[in-house]
């Protein structure tokens, strides 16, 4: 497993740099800003992901929370057994627990707004809405198309499971250099490296979404409420005493930082 410890390394390394993790939230903005323009100015040719059939859309996208909950959950529990024990895995389990209540909220708040904001309409490009159907649901059921204010799902998930996968996996900077098991760092290495692929496949996603999908106003919405998911409990509440606290890696470089 050399080479498997190679790539770790590699990684750990790119992720441990505070330019990168500076620039990293940031770059979904400019993604989302750039696509955008070139979604509206037509300027992106068709391809095999401007359809929402493709196979990436339907079986990675669609499910993203669960791809990112089945790796990250027992990446935690590892290396939090390993590293100390039954407080830190805890701490780590509440923090899936309210990223998870973030993914909800957001998604139910999103279904619920366009719900309110909108009317049901014979084809997508009708002028007469019916009121015959109050909600999107049984509107498309009906066969009809429903026209309400639809803030970017996949912009919003997208964003927040990138960054979360970031902050969580912070500790491998510290896990790489640790004495542990031969087969708790083989299985830490294989999650470390799938959550890391799997980050690129929400970006290049993202990419998509923004260049091929949506309105622009409803990607930068989505966007923004993944960012804020992230930096209201990151950035915010975690660092107070009464939260699920900091993962060990970026504790210690809070502490550096106050001291």
């Amino acid at each position: 497993m050399a080479a498997m410890d190679v790539i770790v390394e590699k990684l750990v390394t790119v992720w441990r740099r505070p330019a990168v993790r500076r620039i990293f939230p940031l770059l979904f903005l400019l993604i989302s800003s750039v696509g955008s323009i070139l979604k509206e100015l037509e300027l992106v040719p068709p391809s095999y992901f401007s359809s929402s059939k493709n196979f990436f859309n339907l079986y990675f996208v669609k499910v993203s929370w669960g791809w990112t909950l089945l790796l990250l959950t027992p990446f935690l529990l590892i290396s939090s057994s390993v590293h100390r024990g039954a407080s830190l895995l805890g701490q780590r389990l509440l923090s899936l627990a309210v990223a998870t209540a973030v993914w909800y909220i957001c998604t139910e708040t999103f279904l619920y707004i366009e719900d309110a904001t909108g009317a049901c309409f014979q084809s997508k490009t009708s002028l007469l809405a019916t009121n015959e159907f109050a909600s999107k649901a049984t509107c498309r059921r009906a066969g009809f198309n429903w026209r309400g204010q639809d803030i970017s799902g996949h912009s919003f998930i997208l964003t927040y499971s990138s960054l979360l996968i970031m902050e969580e996996t912070s500790p491998m900077a510290i896990l790489r250099t640790a004495s542990l098991p031969a087969l708790a760092r083989t299985v830490l290495n294989l999650l470390y490296v799938a959550l890391n692929v799997l980050v690129m496949t929400w970006v290049w996603m993202f990419v998509c979404t923004s260049v091929y999908f949506h309105q622009p106003i409803d990607k930068l919405l989505g966007t923004i409420c993944g960012l804020l998911g992230w930096y209201l409990t990151y950035r915010y509440w975690y660092l107070k005493p009464f939260s699920p606290g900091l993962p060990p890696h970026c504790q210690l470089k809070e502490q550096k930082q106050h001291a």
